[in-house]
């Protein structure tokens, strides 16, 4: 006994170091709903244990049964993280004697006084069922309970003594093959990114009564494997085995991913909004400084400092007032055709910064030829200012306003007359198409010039 529990911890010191120097760091889970191809789902497995012809207590057709080294070996596919086919490969020893009284106190009768069995070989296929990924420690998978089982062929020699001490070989020394169903359950620990720390023990019923090589009952043979070994994972070092993968803390960080990804938009368009109106504030501002207080603005006054109480035309320059004592009757204003032309091709190159009263540069030339016009002809002119339905009322009330002001002040800057340009903004209240479309809005996103 001494002697086998040397081994076998000799063996479980081997496998925890050779997990160590195998070990890698664990990598980042792959998304929500990811194909098995995300996955490493082949690995093989090594196990060392011991082997015994007793479930927990009761015995075969022996009294006394003998630990004795078992190893193992296995390919396993995953199919599912909680379903995996396993092919296993098992050898080793199984010994018993007729040392000790059954549990009813009587002695054993058989002819035999002990025996071993040897596995020349036990090649198995078995379903593999992972019960649960558990979770510890930051969250990391520490255990992974499961249960097998499944069926397969061994094939087995025996040497029993009698007895007189004498061995005999059964079935003339020539092996004997039979089918068995292993049932297996065990915990498996991460020790890395693709190696586990395999502890579990299988019952394998055999369907026959020739393993002890001698039958004292009509109750089949059956013998069980405690085991220690080491998993690894097959691919690559970048995945992560589909039996850890836990679909719940999958979910749980694809929604902590995609709540942290929403909130920062969030906070980028409050700050894009916030700067907008910050931007928009800072442009009306500046139109509305008069320091001379001549009644232009000071963005558009050409004349700064001009004295109070002094008569400025639309530049914010002293009107030059002469006497005339030659009685000039008066001439009625027409407005032509020609006249509305010059206005309406004002008002199709007319253009603003997005979402603002700023005038683009391209705006200047037609608006130029406005102002020429109401400077030669002394015309009236009423500005319009609309918008769509986008945005409240109010800001949109207040940017038509603005844009028609915007006009109003360009005209004058080029000499027009102030006290002649009326400037109104009507907001959204006055659309002349759908605001459904975006030509529709578009449409309605217009300043007016009414000459007269």
């Amino acid at each position: 006994m001494k002697t086998h529990f040397l081994k076998l911890s000799a063996l479980t010191i081997g496998l925890v170091v050779s997990a160590a120097v195998n070990a890698q760091d664990k990598p980042e889970s792959p998304k929500l709903f990811s194909p098995a191809s995300s996955f490493n789902t082949w690995s093989v497995g090594i196990s060392g244990g011991m082997l015994a012809p007793t479930i927990f207590s009761g015995q075969n057709d022996f009294s006394q049964w003998k630990p004795e080294l078992g190893y193992g070996a296995y390919i396993k596919k995953q199919i599912l993280p909680a379903f995996g086919i396993q092919a296993d490969f098992l050898a080793g020893k199984l010994k018993a004697d007729n040392s000790k009284a059954w549990g009813n106190g009587m002695d054993p009768v058989s002819p035999y006084s002990s025996y071993e069995t040897k596995l020349a070989y036990s090649g198995s296929l078995s379903t593999n069922f992972t019960l649960a990924n558990i979770y510890w420690m930051n969250r990391q998978n520490v255990v992974q309970p499961y249960l097998s089982a499944g069926a397969g062929l061994m094939s087995y020699n025996i040497v029993l003594k009698n007895n007189a001490g004498t061995e005999t070989k059964f079935n003339s020394g020539e092996n004997v093959n039979e089918v068995f169903i292993p049932v297996g359950a065990g915990l498996k620990f991460s020790l890395g990114n693709n190696v586990n720390l395999d502890l579990g023990y299988t019952m394998n019923f055999v369907d026959g009564d020739n393993m002890d090589g001698f039958r004292s009952g009509i109750q089949n043979d059956k013998f069980s494997y405690s085991h220690i070994g080491l998993e690894f994972a097959l691919g690559s070092k970048s995945k992560r085995q589909l039996s850890t993968y836990n679909p719940v803390a999958a979910l749980e960080d694809d929604y902590i991913t995609r709540n942290a990804k929403l909130q920062a938009d969030l906070d980028a368009d409050r700050a894009k909004h916030a700067a907008h109106m910050a931007q928009m504030d800072a442009d009306w501002k500046r139109y509305l400084n008069d320091a001379d207080k001549d009644g232009v603005s000071d963005y558009f006054d050409k004349c700064p400092n001009t004295p109070a109480g002094t008569q400025v035309d639309g530049a914010g320059c002293e009107l030059k007032v002469t006497t005339n004592t030659t009685v000039v009757n008066p001439v009625r204003v027409v407005v032509t055709e020609e006249d509305r032309k010059v206005v309406a091709e004002a008002i199709r190159n007319l253009e603003f910064d997005f979402a603002k009263s700023t005038l683009r540069s391209t705006s200047y030339p037609s608006l130029n030829r406005v102002a020429d016009l109401l400077k030669s002809k002394d015309f009236s002119l009423k500005l319009a200012g609309h918008t769509d339905n986008v945005g409240s009322d109010a800001a949109n009330l207040k940017l038509s306003k603005d844009r028609a002001e915007s006009v109003k002040s360009y005209l004058v800057s080029q000499g027009a007359n102030s006290s002649r340009i009326e400037a109104v903004g009507y907001g959204e209240s006055q659309p002349i198409s759908t605001n459904k479309t975006a030509k529709g809005r578009q449409d309605n996103r217009r300043v007016e010039f009414t000459l007269y």
